[in-house]
């Protein structure tokens, strides 16, 4: 079993930005099907959002002990649907015949060093026809002591996300979101420089520029915004 300790200390504090988590959300659980697995599960909060109630399985894949007691209990509050199975490890602590349709890293592959390594892994737990969802926050030029203090090893472009492809995988899209919440990320990175942001920055964020941003980035064709979103799917 791969175990390790989370150093971030932003889970809390966005487990309430519900707009933003309520837009993600939207874009990405028409895609999320049959045999699901999710890798850096955290709380559990994801989750909760993503699950349509038909899905056939769902893992939660948490390499954080501490984490794993908080999401064993958020998710056996969870109504409808198959129970979620809640594993301590990483993708690599999963028996070698468990194969899955679908395959999500939320807010997490930015954590991992080797990326290209992990997207590897990921694939090959994939049935075929299976898709690998990843969101992260997007634009290096934004890298910020926030990002340092959680954790984060790299911030991604679209491009950078798409030359992680390996063999067996095919780009189906890739896209931006939260356009206006990119000015917010600017202005931490060049003026404020903050390690974490203050609670009312967040709701003035997630209640105010979210809701834009849903309006903005479909008038700008999802191609600007402070997070980044790829989709595969397997040959």
């Amino acid at each position: 079993m791969n175990t390790l300790n989370y150093v971030g200390e932003e889970l809390d504090l966005f487990a309430h930005a519900h707009h933003w988590k309520s837009y993600w959300a939207s874009r990405l659980r028409p895609c999320i099907r049959g045999d699901v697995l999710e890798v850096g599960a955290g709380l559990g909060v994801n989750t909760a959002l993503l699950r349509s109630g038909t899905e056939s399985r769902w893992v939660c894949l948490e390499p954080d002990p501490k984490l794993v007691a908080r999401l064993k209990e958020t998710t056996s509050s969870h109504a409808g649907g198959t129970p979620c199975e809640v594993v301590t490890g990483t993708i690599d602590s999963l028996p070698a015949d468990q194969n899955f349709d679908t395959v999500l890293y939320i807010d997490v592959l930015e954590h991992i060093p080797g990326d290209r390594d992990e997207i590897r892994r990921a694939a090959s737990r994939l049935k075929p026809g299976g898709r690998l969802i990843v969101l992260s926050p997007a634009h290096g030029w934004l890298f910020s002591p926030f990002d340092q203090a959680i954790g984060h090893c790299r911030r991604y472009t679209v491009r950078m996300l798409t030359k992680l492809t390996s063999a067996n995988l095919r780009v189906a899209r890739a896209f931006y979101l939260d356009s206006v919440g990119l000015i917010a990320s600017a202005a931490n990175r060049l003026l404020l420089k903050q390690s974490m942001p203050k609670a009312g920055q967040l709701r003035f964020w997630d209640n105010c520029m979210v809701p834009c941003s849903r309006v903005l980035d479909v008038l700008t064709g999802y191609r600007f915004g402070k997070s980044v979103v790829c989709i595969w799917e397997r040959n």
